[in-house]
């Protein structure tokens, strides 16, 4: 049995579980710090979205091939993610938080893209199913993640310019 989809398997669990373990605590220091966040109510579907993405490619990629190449592809994003989560610092967070009287970050990718991240995970939802062959399964999660990620856009903008 080919053990590259469970290792890619876990290590992307690992991330993105080792993320909302950072985003957590920055989202408990940037409230005390009187962040304001905006659009708790769809964070929740977000979190189904993703963690649904995540659970279907358990069930259906470990019986499935690896394509090198699209790897690479995403490993780096990967590195991408980082220069991201490098920039913002305590400010990321999964949740849209608003910090008064603060200056938007500018730094990193965000000196020449608006929203780095969602850009991100707009190509990687899609990618990591593609790495197994996955053609319905991206296509399907990387609607609705584009879905998701135009109401968040939407929602954020809003809260940043107030």
């Amino acid at each position: 049995m080919n053990m590259l989809p469970t290792l890619i398997l876990a290590l992307v669990t690992l991330q993105r579980l080792s993320e909302l373990v950072i985003a957590r605590r920055n989202t408990a220091r940037l409230l005390a710090m009187g962040g304001v966040e905006a659009g708790a109510a769809h964070y929740p579907v977000m979190v189904i979205l993703h963690a649904t993405w995540l659970a279907g490619l358990w069930m259906l990629a470990l019986s499935q091939p690896v394509s090198l190449p699209l790897l690479a592809i995403y490993g780096v994003a990967q590195l991408f993610r980082l220069w991201i989560l490098a920039s913002l610092g305590s400010r990321w967070t999964t949740r849209i938080i608003t910090l008064p009287n603060e200056m938007l970050v500018a730094r990193g990718p965000y000196k020449f893209i608006r929203h780095p991240n969602y850009a991100l995970v707009a190509v990687e939802i899609p990618l990591l199913p593609l790495v197994f062959g996955l053609w319905p399964f991206a296509l399907l999660f990387g609607i609705l993640n584009l879905a998701m990620l135009g109401w968040r856009i939407s929602v954020e903008d809003q809260a940043l310019a107030s």
